[in-house]
């Protein structure tokens, strides 16, 4: 995933071997879509890669359930910008209920490695906005970005399930929404698969 953050570090798209079947845990934000100039809904992401759609097994199924239901839902506050280099993206406040989230799924299953181990622990929360420009045109692209972007924030976004997307090989799909909040037992809400490419 996800192509939003295949440019953190400065490299193209193929660091990024996705294969038919990889998963990623995400937090979905309707509310900054119209924003999004990076051709996908807008998102902040929990964990990529998650565990390969192989291994999703009832036992592992049950453990996101549990997992998500011990967090409460929250809200994230999108004010001010951010960049990595050829990235523009919105900075989501607070971070640490995002990363709590991370930090508990990579305790159960702690082969799993943010990003492939690219940016060392993972990078900070972050929805791309867009990481189209290069070294040479990305202050100028992204400063007229943001300032036509600023007036619509502060953005605000109840967060209260994360969502599992798998890649097919040419799209991600929206699979499923693990409930955050109440704990008890409920049971993941399948969604029809989303016909927009998420990275």
């Amino acid at each position: 995933m996800i192509a939003d953050d295949s440019r953190a570090d400065g490299a193209e798209t193929d660091r990024w071997p996705d294969i038919p079947g990889d998963t990623a845990l995400t937090i979905n934000i309707p509310e900054a879509d119209a924003l999004v100039r990076a051709g996908f809904p807008a998102h902040v992401t929990v964990l990529y890669p998650f565990l390969h759609e192989s291994r999703l097994d009832a036992p592992a199924r049950r453990a996101l359930t549990g997992l998500f239901a011990r967090h409460e839902a929250f809200t994230l506050t999108f004010a001010a910008f951010g960049r990595y280099p050829g990235v523009l993206y919105l900075d989501p406040r607070p971070h640490d209920p995002v990363k709590a989230l991370t930090a508990d799924l990579t305790r159960r299953w702690p082969e799993l490695r943010p990003y492939r181990g690219l940016f060392g622990a993972g990078l900070d929360p972050h929805l791309t906005i867009a990481n189209h420009e290069g070294p040479a045109t990305q202050d100028a692209a992204y400063d007229a970005l943001e300032a036509d972007i600023a007036p619509v924030l502060p953005l605000r976004c109840h967060v209260d399930a994360v969502r599992l997307v798998v890649w097919d090989g040419e799209r991600w799909r929206d699979r499923t929404a693990y409930p955050l909040g109440r704990p008890g037992p409920r049971r993941p809400v399948p969604t029809a698969a989303r016909q927009n490419p998420l990275p």
